[in-house]
């Protein structure tokens, strides 16, 4: 009968050579005899990330860093769960502690860096970012994110440093132009945005991600048929990227297409179900049909990964006051009136007129 440490070495060895089902029985029966082995626990949420089974995967993460809280190695997949699953602001807590214990780790700073700027926390990603120049500053994507984060942050000498170098390691590359014209986009430079973009297509034609912020261009500028050409390009480059159907219900909605929207929406969060805008427009398109249940339901999903969202509690105020439920729809109005004048949203009119979606930058770095 094999005891426990045999299993466990067993187990490890086959989750080196890629047998997940045979290491999670492993790891499963170490745990019948020793339910506190924060080894078992880790290395099952290590099978269940590489699965994406991301629930699992953050419970038994959880459970491991539970019994052994002075190993990083655990809060760091914890925050890569979050990360994977586009929940960027829960995923800080874990990468700020990473990075507090092992301030040598490179890549929990540079993970807690990007979370920071899809957070829009950009003088803390600015100066979280910085400390990797050194090592760093041959890569496009760390040097975009740098620069607007950077400028954002008032800190225009870094900004034109980080610029100037993507510049020069860019060498007229496709992806170069594809970060300027992304660059553009941020400073609501639309048709510099456009030119740059294009450029990049010219270039390389399947570059990734080209398609989808010329069509944020021309949606920026309003031209709904263009900007709706070029996420149906970028989609068929890239059919698993769910902003691309995001953005596609959005256009579908404000042409009034209900159907297509609903289509498009759905899409999107069966690829990434915390897509809040998605279930915001979701949320919209259900109102607009008199559906309000369902869209009470689609507003509280989205609640829950944007709680501060003025828009979101005017719509859902709007929905129970239709459902009859008057005294809940003048508490939500009270939030949003609130969250409006404390200017935590006040810049935004609608909900899509906040962050751009910058799913370019989201990779992993290496």
């Amino acid at each position: 009968m094999r005891g426990p440490e045999q299993m466990f070495q067993q187990g490890e060895a086959a989750l080196r050579s890629g047998d997940l089902d045979e290491g999670e029985r492993d790891f499963k029966a170490v745990l019948a005899f020793d339910p506190n082995s924060a080894g078992a626990y880790a290395n099952l949420g290590v099978i269940y990330m590489r699965r994406k089974q991301w629930q699992p995967a953050l419970d038994t993460l959880q459970k491991a860093s539970a019994l052994a809280p002075q190993v990083a190695g655990i809060r760091l997949n914890i925050g890569l769960v979050h990360y994977r699953q586009a929940a960027y602001a829960a995923a800080i807590p874990p990468f700020e502690s990473v990075v507090r214990d092992v301030p040598t780790s490179e890549q929990a700073r540079h993970l807690l860096g990007l979370c920071y700027f899809f957070t829009e926390h950009y003088v803390e990603a600015a100066s979280t970012l910085e400390p990797l120049w050194a090592t760093q500053s041959n890569d496009l994507n760390y040097l975009y994110v740098l620069g607007i984060a950077a400028h954002k942050a008032n800190r225009d000498d870094l900004g034109q440093s980080a610029l100037g170098r993507m510049v020069e390691v860019g060498e007229n590359s496709a992806e170069l132009h594809l970060f300027l014209g992304k660059a553009h986009l941020n400073r609501e430079e639309y048709d510099e945005a456009i030119a740059e973009l294009e450029q990049a297509a010219k270039i390389d034609g399947k570059l990734p991600f080209v398609r989808f912020n010329l069509g944020l261009a021309y949606l920026k500028k309003q031209n709904l048929d263009a900007a709706r050409a070029e996420f149906l390009k970028d989609a068929a480059i890239e059919p698993d990227l769910a902003d691309n159907y995001d953005q596609l219900g959005l256009i579908a909605y404000l042409q009034q297409h209900d159907t297509q929207a609903e289509e498009s929406l759905r899409k999107a969060l069966q690829l990434n179900s915390n897509l809040t805008s998605a279930h915001f427009e979701l949320a919209r398109v259900y109102q607009r049909d008199g559906k309000f249940a369902a869209a009470l339901s689609e507003a509280d999903a989205a609640l829950k990964f944007s709680p501060n969202n003025q828009p979101l509690h005017y719509l859902r105020g709007q929905v129970l006051k239709r459902l009859g439920r008057g005294a809940e729809a003048q508490a939500e109005m009270k939030i949003a009136s609130d969250l409006y004048e404390s200017s935590l949203n006040k810049r935004q009119k609608e909900f899509e007129s906040g962050p751009l979606p910058n799913p370019e930058v989201a990779r992993e770095p290496k």
